[in-house]
């Protein structure tokens, strides 16, 4: 049985996905907007969808259009920012009720996608450039949330492992952008960003929900009047053999100790081997049933929290942990012990067949919602690939043994961050 019907629209300037569906009461729109991670304008892109969807020509204060969002039987309004690979992704998504559950016949479905429409073509502006006011409202708020992650030292030591890991390759760059950029961002450079984006940016909306298809691409080819543009190119991942690990030891006045270790998988999802490091990861360090949660955290009790995790564009398996700092050898030892057992294939059959078990369930949970199918859905506009998701799921089942020892055999240590506390043993 398929899980889900896409269909694919392409109309000048966005590709249009539908999934028609009674899945889900309510429709959701997705408008994804993705381009390459830049050094001059990852801090403006960091700032603008927020600035985007604070007003509108139409709505043109934040009171005014959650008002509007509340008339449409309590739409809402999100946007998000994400890194993949070398790219920053920008995300905006409208949860509106479905009418064909009201008594009411609104056409809420079309004011969703002509309100989407406003946000991105037509935001609130003054003397042709973006309102100061609202410029000034969100930088302040984007420097909160940069500085969240120095507060929060499990975020904070991830991302000084890619900065160390990544020094000369543009996934260094936070998605957030930098702080010290913030300042020197005006209404008018935020503005002339924006009109690049629009021109430039690879755009996919995804549609779904009971939905008529018909109608809705009919709906979008109006309300999108957008300029052709050249797809999005896809990076060739960078094979980088790492001739010596590097160590960094960085002190803070902090109790628990973070240990971050970043391999290089030189896997990505354009890859056949994609899988295998999947079923890998789950056994490595992925679930509860992994090498390092129950060798590092239950035998050895050396760790708060051991966990991996893979970035599915960069090739990159990042391990997390929280120690004690005098536990730091130990640690850094078995957990180098576990990626050297799965490279000689020193697990069994059965902890293959419960990671392959709860990869299925893990994925069928993230599909239930709109949100988690586009994100999977997603990968394949990145990569060039069609992967449905009951192919995904075939070739993680049919992943054996010796692909599993053999994509870990590929896998190289890269770099090991460690912060600890300034009191020392």
């Amino acid at each position: 049985m398929k899980l889900l019907n896409e269909e694919k629209h392409s109309l000048s300037g966005v590709t249009v996905h539908t999934i028609e569906t009674t899945k889900y009461k309510t429709n959701t729109l997705i408008l994804k907007m993705t381009a390459p991670l830049k050094e001059d304008t990852f801090t403006l892109r960091a700032l603008l969808p927020y600035v985007l969807q604070s007003a509108t020509e139409t709505h043109p204060s934040a009171t005014k259009l959650r008002a509007y969002l509340d008339e449409l039987y309590g739409a809402t309004l999100q946007v998000d920012l994400t890194k993949k690979g070398e790219n920053q992704e920008i995300t905006f998504r409208i949860d509106i009720a479905n009418e064909k559950y009201l008594k009411d016949s609104t056409p809420l479905l079309k004011k969703a996608i002509t309100l989407l429409s406003e946000v991105l073509l037509k935001p609130a502006t003054e003397n042709g450039a973006f309102v100061k006011s609202t410029v000034d409202k969100e930088k302040r708020a984007l420097r909160q949330r940069i500085q969240a992650v120095f507060d929060d030292k499990m975020r904070y030591s991830n991302l000084r492992l890619v900065e160390e890991m990544c020094k000369e390759e543009p996934y260094r760059l936070h998605v957030n952008g930098r702080i010290e950029d913030i300042e020197g961002i005006t209404p008018e450079s935020l503005h002339n960003y924006y009109q690049e984006a629009l021109n430039k940016d690879d755009i996919h909306l995804y549609i779904i929900g009971d939905i008529d298809v018909s109608d809705v691409v009919a709906t979008v080819k109006n309300e999108f009047p957008l300029n052709e543009r050249e797809r999005l190119a896809h990076d060739p991942l960078v094979h980088k053999k790492v001739s010596d690990v590097n160590e960094v030891i960085e002190e803070q006045d902090i109790k628990q100790g973070k240990l971050n270790i970043g391999y290089r998988t030189n896997v990505t999802y354009s890859d056949k081997q994609y899988f295998a490091l999947q079923v890998f990861n789950g056994i490595f360090g992925g679930f509860s049933h992994s090498k390092l949660f129950i060798n590092v955290r239950e035998k050895a009790s050396l760790a708060y929290y051991a966990a991996s995790r893979v970035e599915s564009h960069k090739g990159l398996l990042m391990v997390m942990s929280g120690i004690e700092v005098n536990k730091y050898d130990q640690a850094v030892t078995i957990i180098k012990e576990q990626m050297e057992a799965m490279k000689k294939g020193d697990f069994t059959d059965e902890e293959v067949a419960q990671t392959k078990a709860v990869i299925h369930n893990q994925l069928l949970e993230t599909v239930d919602t709109a949100r988690g199918l586009v994100e999977i859905m997603y990968h394949n506009e990145l990569t060039n690939q069609d992967i449905s998701i009951e192919e995904y799921l075939k070739r993680i089942d049919a992943v054996s043994k010796q692909e599993i020892i053999k994509v870990a055999e590929g896998i190289d240590l890269d770099t090991i961050y460690f912060l600890r506390g300034t009191g020392g043993e």
